[in-house]
């Protein structure tokens, strides 16, 4: 794959609408919206409610939304999630798309947003066509090297078939693998969210509906940016 020029960077407004002005807002909406979550309301409703109450823009909806969550899932999370060093001797499946573009984003200068739960973030969205971005073989090297360090026995990575350009990415993670002798595999999957949530041991994820399921996670960008030492735009979305 040729190194591409394209970032992942912030939007024009971004400095604007989440600089510190707004925080008190943005984390008064995750702190509703995730009430509501609890006690069972509609996801889509319960955003437009919140996202209305504070005139929020919708890149601050997105970012709400992808903080917020009920008590109970909360408590969930909470128990089942590992950090870098618990995964020696342990096989990991990889959310793809999910993990890259996470850490593509955060390396591109964009904003990341730390949720309820403590998982980082972005905003970047793959509308059924993935490009690599200039960041790309960077985020691959940050990856293989901290899980290598900490000595997880194989991983799986997993992308979706549908999705143009994911037979690129995954030769692109491939032949890096085989170069520096990490255990690594990659498929091409339909209903990618369901083949992750059914990994035998642990999975790589920042999706909400994969992190609700009874599997232990781990947020692997949080955990890759913070071994290599990169410096990233946090926002911390949640009081406390």
């Amino acid at each position: 794959m040729p190194r591409a020029e394209r970032t992942r960077g912030p939007d024009p407004d971004d400095a604007r609408i989440f600089g510190p002005r707004h925080l008190d807002t943005l984390r008064a909406a995750v702190s509703e919206l995730s009430w509501l979550l609890g006690r069972g309301y509609a996801e889509p409703s319960a955003r437009k409610l919140v996202g209305d109450r504070h005139q929020l823009t919708a890149r601050q909806r997105l970012a709400v939304a992808q903080c917020a969550c009920g008590d109970d899932a909360l408590a969930s999370r909470r128990a089942r999630r590992l950090t870098l060093p618990e995964l020696a001797g342990r096989a990991l499946r990889v959310d793809g798309f999910n993990c890259i573009i996470t850490l593509e984003a955060a390396l591109s200068g964009s904003p990341l947003f730390v949720g309820r739960d403590g998982a980082w973030r972005d905003l970047a969205r793959v509308r059924g066509s993935y490009h690599p971005v200039a960041a790309t073989e960077r985020v691959v090297a940050l990856t293989g090297e901290a899980l290598a360090a900490a000595g997880c026995r194989e991983v799986e990575w997993c992308f979706d078939r549908p999705v143009s350009n994911s037979g690129r990415l995954k030769r692109l993670l491939l032949d890096a693998a085989e170069a520096a002798g990490w255990p690594w595999t990659a498929t091409l999957t339909d209903g990618t969210d369901r083949v992750v949530a059914d990994a035998p041991d642990v999975v790589a994820s920042g999706d909400s509906w994969i992190l609700d399921r009874p599997v232990p996670w781990i947020d692997l960008p949080a955990a890759v940016l913070q071994a290599s030492g990169s410096p990233v735009w946090c926002v911390a979305m949640s009081p406390g």
